[in-house]
This record gives C-alpha cells, structure tokens and sequence, in this order.
C-alpha cells in the first residue's frame, strides 16, 4: 500500500515540526508527505524545508494555498498527492511510531475503503478543574471495525482510498471553505456512495488543546457551529431523503431540546460547573441548528489573521 501523508497547515510552525519528526519516524514509512500551507506568507516553509535538509525516508512536498479556506487547502494536498492511500492528520497533533501501520493493518483486515481513528486531547497543566471533568474535548469511540455511523464522521485522523476522491481535485466543497463542515460533507457523501468506513480504536494520534481553547466561550463557538454543520448536513440529505414533515419535525425538536437544555443548565448549576456547562453547550448546538434556517451561517475560518509567529486557534 502507498500511503501519501496529506497535512493542511495554517500558522503552527511548532506543532508542524513536531509532527513531521513523527511522520518520517514511522514503522510502515509513508509514501510520501504532501504539506500544503493556507499561509499567503508561505509561514510553513522554513519548517519543510528544514525538515528536508535534516533527512527523510520519504518525499516531502510543500505548496501554498493561498486563499483563505479549508476546502481548497485540503483539495490542493489530494491534487499533489499520488499515492493509492491518503491518510489526513491535523498539524497540531502527534503519532505514534505504529500509527500508521495500525490503520494500514485495519483498513486490510476489515476490507474498507476508509479507516478512522481516535484523536486524544491532551489539556495543559494549568485546565480549569471543571473542564477536566467535563471532557468537553473528547470524542465517541468504538470497537475496532465499527462502520462509523454517519453522524461520526470526522477528519483529523483518516485514512482513505484514492480512487474516492475526485479527479478534479474538487472533492472538498468549497462552500465550507470559511465555515467548516467540509469533512463531514465529504465524507457522509462517500458513505452514501457505498464506501465502507470503520473504526480503529488503537490508531490514536494525540492533540494538545491549546490554552486559548480552555474557556466556555471556546466551546460554546465550537458547538454552535456543530450545530449549524449537522443541520447544514441534515437538509442537504446526507443523513436521508427529508420530507416537509421531516423538516418540521427537526426544527421543532431543535426548539424543544433548546429550551430544555437552558432550564437544565440553569438547574444543574449548583451540582457542579461542568454539569450546567454540558447543557449549555447542548442548547448551543440547537441554537446553531435554528439559525441556518435564517440563512446564516457562523464562519469561524473568516476570522482575522493572527499575528505572524503565534499559534492560531484553529
């Protein structure tokens, strides 16, 4: 199997370093390593090329991408890309020596044509105590060979058959350039297509969750915008053929569980801050999923650029 390593990166020249150093380290080398940086300043350079000059098993390439949008990033790896398997790890996160053995040895033993695995968020020492117990940051896990449900399928740590992506390197809908969204778009298509993907447990890969993140504004963004992708997902088919009551029914639900998550917010407070948070971040999502329907969409990648050299919470 020729797996091309594909790497979208946006202004984390540090975390970048570090996952590169795990990428060339691997037990089943990859292909290739396809760097493609959303950075008009080509931010990510010195990294790649310095990784060159160091050494690796493999071809590392590197291209920019310079409008701002996540689609056409990820579209530009898959277009340099010329491997039979396209693995996709985030920039900021870290893999162990056997990661991508594990998902190379899980995509053969379960025939599929795409594997996910597991993405650990590591908090910083100084996380609020009720951010640890409320484990806002991670995410449903499965016995290996699970056929990932529809409503589960993410990027950040998959890998993937060529041949599913399209020629035109236009795989990624450049509609969720600014918004996000786009993986779950791609990737509820392929399922609906036929394309069978499951899960492996034991290919985690790490993601270190930056300070910026550690507030309940963060995760209040972060799942008010879920909400508006699911609901962005849900009338656009990719969970099923919606009828009018169907519609109705999901904008009725929203209102009520909306409604029910902010008395239950107000209600569990005393037992405890991650509690009320919780539900707070449930009545986030449902608010996220009521305002689409006003045409409105959060655009959380259209926000202004940081300062050169600092990390961007993205």
């Amino acid at each position: 199997m020729n797996v091309s390593v594909c790497v979208a990166t946006y202004r984390r020249p540090d975390r970048l370093r570090l996952l590169l150093d795990d990428l060339v380290a691997q037990e089943f080398l990859p292909y290739e390593i396809v760097v493609v940086d959303n950075d008009a300043a080509a931010s990510a350079g010195p990294i790649v090329k310095e990784r060159q000059r160091l050494g690796a098993p493999c071809p590392i390439h590197y291209d920019v991408q310079p409008e701002q949008n996540i689609s056409l990033t990820r579209n530009q790896t898959v277009a340099l890309a010329s491997g039979d398997w396209l693995v996709f790890v985030d920039d900021d996160e870290r893999v162990s020596a056997a990661w991508l053995r594990t998902l190379v040895e899980a995509a053969r033993a379960h025939t599929a044509a795409g594997v996910l695995g597991p993405v650990v968020p590591v908090l910083p020492a100084a996380a609020p105590a009720w951010i640890r117990r409320g484990d806002f940051y991670s995410w449903a896990r499965m016995p290996t060979g699970t056929v990932v449900p529809a409503n589960r399928l993410r990027f950040g740590n998959i890998l993937l058959r060529a041949n599913l992506f399209a020629r035109d390197g236009a795989s990624f809908d450049p509609a969720y350039g600014l918004t996000g969204g786009e993986d779950g778009d791609l990737l509820t298509r392929l399922a609906n297509a036929g394309a069978r993907l499951v899960w492996c447990d034991e290919a985690e890969v790490s993601e270190p969750v930056e300070a910026s993140r550690m507030s309940l504004r963060w995760l209040l963004r972060r799942s008010f915008r879920g909400g508006q992708c699911f609901a962005r997902h849900t009338f656009a088919g990719r969970y099923g053929r919606l009828t009018v009551a169907d519609r109705l029914r999901f904008v009725l639900r929203a209102t009520a569980q909306l409604i029910l998550s902010a008395l239950l917010a107000l209600g569990t407070w005393p037992l405890g801050r991650h509690r009320a948070a919780g539900w707070l971040l449930k009545a986030a999502a449902n608010t996220g999923k009521l305002t689409l329907l006003g045409g409105w969409h959060f655009r959380e990648y259209a926000a202004a650029p940081p300062i050169p050299g600092h990390q961007h919470d993205r």
